[in-house]
Order: structure tokens, then sequence, then C-alpha cells
């Protein structure tokens, strides 16, 4: 990857690859999760915290086998079934790891369950050979495959469930005779003894990361697959391709997703809300018919209410718009609340911060900001009161009250002709 950055920590649609994984896996309710890990253990604790996780370190690299036999400490006591998993491969679907459990559990008791994928091109990936019933023969790595063995479409993804009753006893039969000197986990189904068995998924879900163009591909499939699960609930997205989703992004139905909408951690979308183009939006809730953009960006703590507006170039932070109320363009609304059927006119900005400190704004229920104003806070104004265009108001306004915050308009006759006539003149001698 050639980066500071622990590979598995890697964001796919804004969410760690090595946290989609442990989202899935929790979602099965498994009894223990154990992290293997060699270098940048403090990065990887840090992102696992708090998710009942055990870290252990393989401290020298021997291989996947010699990576899995480092978990035997942590597995103390433990009898059930152990999936093994890669932190780089982090679409696997809770539906294929339950499939490999329920595969080992079947009255033929295979050894273990490999997944097993049939890509477009095999490459050089592991090959599969297996029967109709999915006990496997051989499994051989493509280097040392026969030209028959090469042809097979079935390949090793290297994700496994193996009994926890047999496998630190398997992984302890195998050897590193090899060019690598390495300990391999397949070695365990050429093992004597009972046979093993494949099942097999799609490709994209087994797709892994070794670099910055794996990643992105990964985050395309991603992507592909959420757009796809959006249309199917009920939500139209005009140009699919140009919009992107967080892991954790929520939609309600009748939503309209106009193109290059961009949704980082956090947000939620009720029913008939349209987002118009080149919005992005984060840490957001935009409740029930309300618009958004386009040009709009919404940043955390944003709570945009029923039938509200944000307009083109508006940014809101940490506020909340009432049910009805309006900031159509070119405006700033951070830490404040807006009133239900609030206008705020462009080019409006609540000032906030005073280079240390943030302040609130409280803008009440019909009140209306003329054009081009600064709120400077902390300031409240009243419902239904009138802030004058280009006022800069630093005090409280009444509810219903006018204030206007403006130098007085001055006017100089025939000034301008005047002024015309003399810089003309000094161009001219200047040439």
């Amino acid at each position: 990857m050639k980066s500071g950055l622990h590979k598995v920590l890697h964001p796919i649609a804004g969410r760690p690859m090595l946290m989609h994984l442990l989202s899935t896996v929790e979602a099965l309710g498994v009894e223990r999760k154990v992290v293997v890990v060699g270098a940048g253990r403090e990065q990887v604790e840090a992102a696992v915290a708090g998710h009942g996780v055990d870290i252990v370190v393989q401290a020298q690299q021997l291989g996947t086998g010699h990576a899995v036999a480092q978990a035997h400490d942590a597995l103390e006591g433990f009898a059930g079934d152990v999936l093994i998993l890669y932190g780089d491969v982090p679409l696997v679907r809770a539906e294929t790891m339950r499939a490999m459990i329920e595969r080992l559990n079947m009255a033929d008791a295979p050894r273990s369950v490999v997944l097993g994928f049939r890509p477009d091109h095999a490459g050089a990936y592991g090959r599969i050979i297996a029967n109709n019933q999915g006990l496997i023969s051989k499994m051989v790595e493509f280097k040392d495959a026969s030209a028959e063995e090469r042809a097979v479409t079935l390949c090793n993804s290297g994700l496994m469930a193996v009994r926890m009753s047999d496998l630190f006893i398997l992984l302890d039969q195998i050897g590193n005779d090899n060019a690598a000197g390495e300990y391999y986990l397949p070695d365990i189904v050429m093992l004597p003894g009972s046979q093993s068995a494949v099942i097999e998924t799609d490709s994209d879900e087994v797709a892994g990361v070794n670099s910055r163009i794996e990643l992105a591909a990964v985050e395309a499939r991603w992507q592909e697959r959420r757009r796809e699960e959006a249309m199917r609930e009920g939500a139209t997205l005009i140009a699919p391709e140009t919009v992107f989703f967080a892991h954790d992004t929520v939609l309600g139905r009748d939503v309209v997703i106009e193109p290059h909408v961009v949704f980082g951690p956090g947000v939620v979308i009720e029913d008939g809300v349209t987002i118009h183009s080149f919005s992005h939006l984060e840490g957001a809730v935009v409740r029930g018919s309300a618009q958004i953009g386009p040009y709009a960006r919404l940043r955390p703590g944003a709570d945009i209410g029923k039938k509200a507006r944000v307009g083109n170039f508006v940014e809101v932070k940490k506020a909340s718009l009432g049910e009805g109320a309006k900031a159509n363009h070119l405006s700033y609304i951070g830490d404040a609340s807006v009133g239900a059927g609030a206008n705020i006119g462009a080019g409006t900005i609540t000032c906030n911060y005073d280079g240390f400190l943030k302040y609130r704004t409280e803008i009440g229920e019909g009140a209306f900001i003329g054009s081009n104003s600064a709120l400077v806070a902390p300031v409240t104004i009243g419902e239904g009161a009138i802030v004058g265009a280009g006022s800069v108001v630093t005090q409280d306004v009444s509810a219903d009250a006018l204030a206007l915050v403006r130098a007085p308009q001055q006017e100089k006759s025939g000034w301008a002709a005047r002024f015309r006539q003399i810089m003309q003149a000094r161009k001219a001698a200047k040439s």
C-alpha cells in the first residue's frame, strides 16, 4: 500500500476494511473474535477497541498456517467452530460465513471447509480439484499444477472453517518444506484422513486488497452493490454510477438522488427527500420531504426538518432547521437553531467562532433574515422578527421587531461624473 496506515485499516465506504469484516462477524453472534497481526499492532488495537477482540502477534512472518497457530492461547477453552478470515478481504457476507459453518457440520463431517470461487481469469490462484459433492481430492498451488490442473476454474480464496477440536492438531502436522520455508494453512486439507469440502461464492465477495489499485476496485464493487440495494428499496438514483454511499447511509423510500452526490458516514435520509446534484452530506439527518442542494454541504450535527430547503452553496454544521425553514443560497449556518418557517436570505452567515470558542445563534419561528446579514453569536432573533439586509447583528432582536444595522446612505450629486472626468484626464496624461 506504500502507507503509514496498516493495510487492513484502509477504508471502504468510510469504514476500515477490518471493521467491515468484524461487523459482519458480529452479526453471526460469534463467541470469540481473535485478530492476528504482525507489524502495526498499536494501530489495529486502537481500531478494534470496544469490539471485544483479542489481539495476538505473529512476531515472525512464517506463513498463514503459522499465523493461525498464534491464536492457540486466545482460543483456550473454546470448543466450537472456527472461521478463518482475512482482514484485507472485507466483503464476505454473513450468509457465506453461515454456509461454511453449516457445511462443516453436515453428516459427512468434512475435516474443513474451503471457500472457493471461479474468477473470470484464474491466473495464478491455487486450484481446487473436487467432485460433484464438493469433496476435495486435491488443492494445488498454480506453480505446482499440471496443465490439466491449471485448466480447472475453481480457485482457493484462502478462507476456511475448521472445528476447534481439529484445528491445532492439524496445524501441528503441516511442515514448511517449500521454497519460501513457510507453513501454509491450505496444507491441512491434504493431510491423511478425512476429506475437506469446498463451497463456492462469487469472485467479488472474496476480492482481496494488496494495493491502492485493488482498494479502488473493491470500493467500486461495494458502491455498485449498495446503489442497487438502494434502488431496490425504493430510492431513485438518476445517475447511479455518480452517487457514493458510506457504509452506514440510511435512505427512506421515494428519496430522489441526483447525479454527483457524496454521503459521508452517519447520514439518515427520511422518506420523500430530494438531494440535488453535487451535494455532500456527513453526520446529518434530513427529514421527510426536505430538499437539499444543488451544491449544498451538510456537516456533522446538521438536522434538516420536514419540508425545509437547503439550497445551492449553503453549508450547515451542528445546526437544526425547523419544518419548512429555508436557506436557499450562499449561506453558512453553524452552531444554530432555525425555527419552523424561518427564511435565511442569501449571503447570511452565523458568526459562531471567535478563534477560541464556539457560540450559538437562535433564530425563532417565522423570522426573516435579510440578505448579506451577519449574526454575531451568541445572539437570539425572536419569532417573526425581521433583520434588514446587510445588517451586522450583535444584540438580541425581539419577537416581531425590525432590526436594521446600517450606516446612513449618503448621496453626492454629480460626484461620479466629476470623478470620471478627473480620472480620464490623468490616464490621458500618462499615455
